[in-house]
């Protein structure tokens, strides 16, 4: 059986050791934002395929509204401060994946260590495929339960689902958790990502489906299964 395969209720916070950040919408009485629906599975999405990475030349750039940039190797990432988070995880397709368990480095670790020049603004995060980004707020970006993760439920982050390294940001949808993660860029105006240059919304909120820029469409399907 797939070791992501969730066979029984979904994992509650009670259930949690202290040491893990509960991240604020799983205590909700019902954790299903609208028009989701939950999946034992964890579907692989993306926009264009599974990039191949050197793990040997993996490089995590920090730059723009920053002090001091800098960049990390994945020994380097790997070596810094660790932190857990039980969050769950909502993609714009409609399924939601309930009671994960990221490990990896806090994205407020990451930037006070840049040094922000800014004390509001927006992020971009870059990706290894196809030079992908997203954007969203920076406050958004620095929220408690928000990192940067390369180990899920207890395991590394395979290929497939964002590995080596992935963004984490709970309180929005999925794609702006980007996958494949290779640079974090402090701005101070907003600039739209890959999804949201194509019509998704420029925030993402799942509890107020912001899944598109205007109206969402009467019918929303995808043809992952779930």
């Amino acid at each position: 059986m797939d070791s992501k395969y969730q066979s029984d209720n979904a994992p509650q916070h009670t259930d949690i050791a202290d040491d893990v950040i509960i991240s604020p919408d799983t205590l909700r009485d019902d954790r299903l934002p609208p028009n989701q629906t939950r999946t034992r599975k964890w579907p692989v999405l993306d926009a264009t395929g599974t990039p191949a990475i050197d793990l040997d030349t993996w490089r995590l750039s920090v730059f723009g509204l920053v002090d001091t940039p800098y960049e990390l190797l994945l020994d380097e990432f790997r070596s810094l401060p660790r932190t857990r988070v039980f969050a769950d995880f909502h993609c714009v397709t409609q399924w939601s994946r309930l009671g994960n368990i990221w490990e990896g480095v806090s994205t407020k670790h990451l930037l006070q260590r840049a040094g922000l020049s800014v004390d509001t603004g927006f992020v971009v995060l870059h990706a290894y495929d196809n030079h992908w980004t997203t954007n969203l707020p920076l406050e958004e970006f620095l929220s408690d339960d928000a990192l940067l993760s390369d180990i899920h439920d207890g395991e590394p982050i395979t290929p497939d689902h964002g590995g080596p390294v992935r963004a984490i940001v709970p309180k929005l949808y999925a794609w702006k958790s980007a996958k494949w993660i290779c640079g974090i860029e402090i701005i101070a105006e907003d600039r739209p990502g890959y999804w949201e240059r194509v019509g998704y919304h420029n925030h993402g909120n799942p509890w107020t489906e912001e899944r598109f820029d205007g109206d969402m469409p009467e019918s929303f399907t995808t043809d992952v299964d779930i």
